[in-house]
């Protein structure tokens, strides 16, 4: 693999996470780039009930994918103690049963949710203003599942090994091949009649194909170790990497179900609101992704970084890798924070023309957006304790405040104070400041007196 991202001994680490972490945010935000130009697009060219009716469907499909992006951080876990212990027939052994898993696993699940779609929009009570658009639009994004979950988790065990220009270097393809498709296909240029709300999803799972066989280009023309090629072989199940797989990234899909539950909770509450709302709720969703990119990115390095360093037996790195990620989180999602509250009638402006509707939206970001500093001090705690295998009670933690926390407040604030739909985004700060007092006190008191080792496989 090119330009692998290792810690340099005679460099800061937060050097070192810095150089890694700008090739990773800027994936982050051409994969929601993505988004953000299908909700303008279908906000402006189609109307507020287009973009209700592909918000409505996120929360669902998050759900969907949850499980497989447990087992991806797994194989992140696993590949990058094997890069730091130089193992290289163990990465392939663990890229090609991840891949083994995504194709089944995205086949399966894109079965279930073609099959059940309707029932499913029904129970989270989305409008029935929109309900038959929301239908059309996951129909398309369940059978175009496996396709998803090998992007995926070919673009997450690259990063595993270092290599985060790679993976951005594709996403350049993807999302400027879904931005220039998805406007064509709604006004019809590309040789077929208009196609509505699903030219969505049919722009975007065309550009991650060609993504896709792009990506197998570039690695097959450098004959990197990670070449389809070169992984054909190993593409089996294998039952020892499959437990361990289980073992770390069961816990961590497990958190992003209840993440993701908790999501289609929360639509629900919003739905009871009307489409406007719904329409809202997914213009703060676009705009708070940006926001995330910071911390989730801090997150994912901080997990690769340990695992390369418990790989190489430096256990004496990862105080300092905690240290470096906490205060890259602070710097940089405070500064895009900033960022956003000053300019931020102008960016959600860009979503919808609807006064009412925008002044729904700025409120709600108002309240929510400065937690997600928060919310970046807690991915960096998790990260690294995940890096060493320790998944269980960062898990618990996460679930305790998103289901013990957020989700009874906006409830209990949306449906029987005065606040209406302003209690939903309240819940979110103090989940967040809840969780980050749990994982703080298990870091210390816990995790840091343990014995670490890498994972056996």
């Amino acid at each position: 693999m090119q330009r692998r991202a290792q810690i340099d001994e005679s460099k800061p680490i937060w050097r070192t996470m810095a150089v890694f972490l700008i090739p990773l945010m800027l994936s982050n935000v051409l994969q929601s780039a993505s988004g953000t130009f299908t909700s303008i697009y279908l906000g402006r060219m189609i109307g507020v009930g287009a973009l209700a009716a592909a918000s409505s469907i996120f929360p669902m499909l998050f759900f969907l994918i949850s499980f497989f992006i447990g087992i991806s951080s797994g194989s992140t876990v696993l590949i990058g103690q094997a890069f730091g212990a130089n193992d290289r027939v163990r990465i392939e052994r663990v890229a090609g049963t991840t891949l083994a898993i995504a194709l089944g696993l995205g086949t399966v699940i894109g079965i279930i949710g073609y099959v059940a779609d309707e029932p499913i929009l029904r129970l989270i009570g989305t409008p029935s203003d929109i309900f038959t658009d929301a239908a059309a639009y996951a129909r398309i994004i369940f059978v175009t599942m496996p396709i998803t979950f090998v992007f995926l988790g070919y673009t997450t065990f690259i990063r595993g090994v270092g290599d985060s220009r790679t993976p951005f270097f594709v996403l350049i393809v993807t999302t400027g091949l879904g931005i220039a498709f998805t406007p064509l296909l709604i006004l019809g240029k590309l040789g077929m009649a208009p196609l509505g709300v699903i030219s969505a999803p049919i722009a975007n799972i065309s550009a991650t194909a060609l993504g896709l066989i792009a990506l197998f280009v570039v690695l097959e023309r450098r004959q990197d170790a990670l070449a389809l090629s070169k992984l054909v072989p190993y593409i089996r199940f294998n039952g020892t990497i499959a437990l361990a797989l289980l073992r770390i990234g069961l816990p961590t899909g497990i958190q992003f179900v209840m993440v993701s539950l908790s999501e289609i909770a929360v639509i629900a509450f919003v739905n009871r609101f009307g489409s406007q709302a719904t329409a809202a709720y997914g213009a703060v969703n676009q705009v708070v992704s940006y926001v995330q990119f910071p911390a989730i990115s801090i997150g994912i390095a901080s997990s690769i970084f340990g695992a390369q360093s418990i790989g190489a037996q430096r256990f004496d790195r990862l105080r300092s890798i905690v240290r470096s990620g906490v205060v890259l989180n602070y710097v940089i999602g405070g500064a895009l924070i900033s960022s956003v509250y000053l300019f931020s009638w102008i960016i959600l402006g860009a979503f919808m023309r609807d006064a009412s509707t925008l002044s729904i939206a700025h409120s709600l970001l108002v309240i929510t957006l400065w937690s997600y500093a928060i919310f970046g001090n807690n991915a960096v705690l998790s990260g690294v304790m995940r890096s060493s295998g320790t998944v269980l009670w960062p898990t618990l933690i996460s679930v305790f405040s998103i289901w013990g926390v957020e989700v009874p407040i906006a409830y209990a604030l949306s449906q029987h104070t005065t606040l209406g739909l302003r209690g939903i985004w309240i819940a979110y700060p103090i989940a967040f400041a809840t969780g980050l007092i749990f994982q703080t006190t298990y870091y210390k008191l816990v995790w840091r007196k343990r014995d670490i080792h890498a994972i056996a496989v």
